[in-house]
């Protein structure tokens, strides 16, 4: 548990693949009140050369030797979605907070057991849907919540984009294989987009589905089509494919005074159709994009200021991609 006399949380972190060379390790340094002073890999000579890049003064191979430190207050546990379940599990038994990377995990069945251990541990539980924090996503949420759309009636996903030239090569890549990521691009890109409208609009409350594997270049789906129902009967529908000409991410909510249109993954401006004239707001995501989230994880962490743990939310997103996928079962 953290103490309330620390004054730096202090971050080990298990695995140090390509999401962590940018997009969140330096951010954990950078941070206010905030180190990232130990990693594991399960390859010492991987974590030795992170930890030298990156300038952390310990490295493992052996993750109870990286949990049992007592200099450290929380954990990112930033592997494949296969094992959160157990690194999380294993965190708790050492009283760590725990930053998970999204999806939270393989199965909604995976996602309750790590927040029943949590949740016995009395340890925050967050997972990285870090769009939450992220200015161009709180001003989207601004101009929701002051009505320049009137009352939301509809909204549109599409995401869609060429394979990838390491897919057509048959190289192996965790994010295909449903046994490593639960399903295929589709857990590792769509969350994001299905988490950021919940938190935008409220929970989706039903879901319908379709899937396909369009070119067979791999044995999860390319191709997902979804119809949902969020609060106030909301009604929307998404269309993800991964084996279009080309790339396009646009997400539109369409209220009864206007709409509103702006990319997951990009920052091309925001537009607001409203009282006959297009706004546009361009703002610019950060380099190191989950720092936002991580400065308030560890706002939260030292009680400097109110941000819970997005862990049932996060389940949430789960266990709507278990109906999406598997919707027989």
């Amino acid at each position: 548990m953290i103490s309330k006399q620390t004054k730096t949380i202090r971050w080990g972190m298990i695995g140090c693949g390509a999401v962590t060379e940018i997009k969140s390790g330096p951010a954990f340094q950078l941070a206010e009140n905030s180190e990232l002073t130990a990693v594991m890999c399960r390859r010492l000579d991987k974590a030795g050369d992170y930890a030298q890049r990156h300038q952390i003064p310990f490295y493992t191979d052996d993750t109870e030797k990286l949990l049992s430190r007592e200099d450290l207050d929380a954990v990112y546990i930033a592997t494949p979605p296969d094992s959160h379940a157990y690194y999380t599990q294993l965190a708790a038994q050492y009283g760590k907070a725990i930053y998970v990377e999204k999806p939270m995990a393989r199965t909604f069945a995976e996602c309750k057991a790590m927040l029943a251990v949590t949740e016995k541990a009395g340890l925050p539980l967050y997972v990285a849907y870090y769009r939450r924090a992220l200015p161009r996503f709180l001003k989207i949420k601004e101009i929701l919540d002051a009505g320049r759309i009137g009352s939301p009636r509809i909204v549109t996903i599409q995401l869609y984009r060429p394979p990838f030239p390491a897919d057509l090569e048959g190289k192996a890549n965790w994010r295909t294989d449903p046994k490593i990521a639960g399903c295929g691009y589709f857990c590792d890109l769509a969350v994001h987009t299905l988490d950021i409208l919940q938190w935008l609009l409220g929970k989706i409350q039903s879901v319908e589905s379709a899937i396909a594997n369009q070119l067979k270049i791999y044995t999860a789906e390319d191709t997902v089509s979804a119809r949902f129902t969020f609060p106030n009967d909301v009604h929307a529908t998404g269309i993800w494919n991964f084996t279009a000409y080309s790339a396009f991410d646009q997400n539109e909510i369409i209220g009864d005074k206007g709409k509103i249109c702006f990319s997951t993954f990009g920052d091309s401006p925001i537009e607001l159709h409203a009282s006959d004239k297009v706004e546009t707001f361009s703002i610019a995501n950060p380099r190191h994009i989950q720092l936002p989230f991580i400065q308030k994880m560890v706002n939260a962490l030292l009680e400097k200021e109110p941000f819970a743990p997005n862990g049932k939310s996060a389940a949430h997103t789960n266990w709507l991609l278990d109906q999406i996928i598997h919707p027989q079962k």
